[in-house]
């Protein structure tokens, strides 16, 4: 969405500082709908129609998450999954930069041109395997997987420099987020959307030149700025990459545990049908996981709101009203006047 509010494709209201999930989706949904060519065959009509229909059965899956495969060859190189039409017919890029270095030739033969999913196949297949060459190539493929679970290499990102063009507004895929991304004079930039910067309004951009996320922070006109508060901030952003790198592998270690108990695994189930559920499990521990988050800050909201001076007093306010004795009218007017000439302390 932050793409095509960046490239004015998209427009919300004046001085509107809090929107909703829904509001999001009814927004996307209307200009999918808007956006439909009008210069084209009835084929393509026919085909642009049927995508538009897979793409509005899907969106509500933006909420919690996008089931996304990357491959290991090429940036841009993705599974192809129902999930994927919402940036084709947005024509947003979308970008990642787990990548296989070319030269680490053993990991190359391990990985192949496999996606993930069909790499966790591969690995659970191999460590099956009586032939101790496949034992080897699944304990390869399987120690790429630990080593690059913050879902970037090196190699990965120099291929993403070289391939978005400058100027570009695209979707930069990792630990199983989705950020906007740009080129300026051939830098990379990711769009700052941690909560730890809610405050720091001339903190705009964080430069992408390494894979262990710590950037240069710029403005809206990508001149360095640091934040006024750079404590606070790298504490908040710190946490951020801790705890997507620790989901991440954590994701991915507990989807190989299950190999261990293979007792539980039914007979006769197919290896592709294994890591269908195996991926299952993870995408659902992943929307697990965002949840809670979100739960987490809605009580901490709650609880400020309710310690605040004024909630109290409302409280206190409503406690008395509700006490207040039926009395004859004129003991009323007597307590009234004692209210009169009381004081309160605060």
């Amino acid at each position: 969405m932050n793409v095509l509010l960046l490239a004015w494709k998209v427009k919300l209201p004046p001085m509107m500082e809090i929107i909703t999930a829904e509001q999001l989706m009814e927004y996307l949904g209307d200009y999918i709908l808007d956006a439909k060519p009008k210069e084209i065959s009835e084929i393509q009509r026919l085909n642009y129609e049927q995508n538009m229909s897979d793409a509005m059965a899907i969106l509500h899956k933006l909420q919690t998450g996008l089931d996304v495969n990357v491959k290991f060859t090429g940036v841009r190189v993705f599974e192809y999954t129902p999930e994927c039409i919402v940036f084709d017919l947005l024509d947003i890029p979308l970008y990642h930069g787990w990548l296989v270095d070319p030269q680490i030739a053993d990991i190359v033969k391990a990985v192949g041109n496999c996606s993930y999913n069909q790499l966790v196949e591969k690995i659970i297949s191999c460590k099956q395997s009586d032939n101790s060459e496949l034992v080897s190539e699944g304990f390869v493929a399987e120690q790429f997987l630990n080593n690059t679970a913050t879902q970037l290499t090196y190699h990965g990102l120099c291929e993403l420099t070289s391939a978005v063009q400058e100027g570009e507004l695209c979707v930069f895929f990792r630990n199983n987020h989705f950020s906007t991304m740009t080129k300026y004079k051939g830098q990379l930039y990711l769009l700052v959307t941690d909560q730890g910067f809610l405050t720091e309004e001339k903190v705009v951009w964080e430069s992408l030149h390494n894979v262990d996320g710590d950037g240069n922070f710029c403005d809206s006109e990508f001149h360095l700025r640091p934040p006024s508060d750079p404590e606070t901030v790298y504490r908040g952003q710190q946490d951020q990459i801790d705890q997507d790198y620790l989901m991440a592998l954590s994701l991915q270690q507990e989807q190989q545990s299950q190999e261990i108990n293979w007792e539980e695994i039914p007979e006769g189930i197919s290896d592709l049908e294994l890591a269908k559920k195996l991926q299952e499990e993870e995408d659902r521990r992943a929307s697990q996981y965002y949840q809670e988050q979100e739960q987490a800050a809605a009580a901490q909201v709650q609880v400020q709101g309710a310690a605040s001076p004024a909630s109290g007093r409302q409280s206190g306010s409503s406690e008395r009203k509700r006490k207040e004795p039926r009395e004859k009218e004129k003991e009323k007017e007597k307590e009234k006047e004692k209210e009169k000439n009381s004081c309160v302390i605060l």
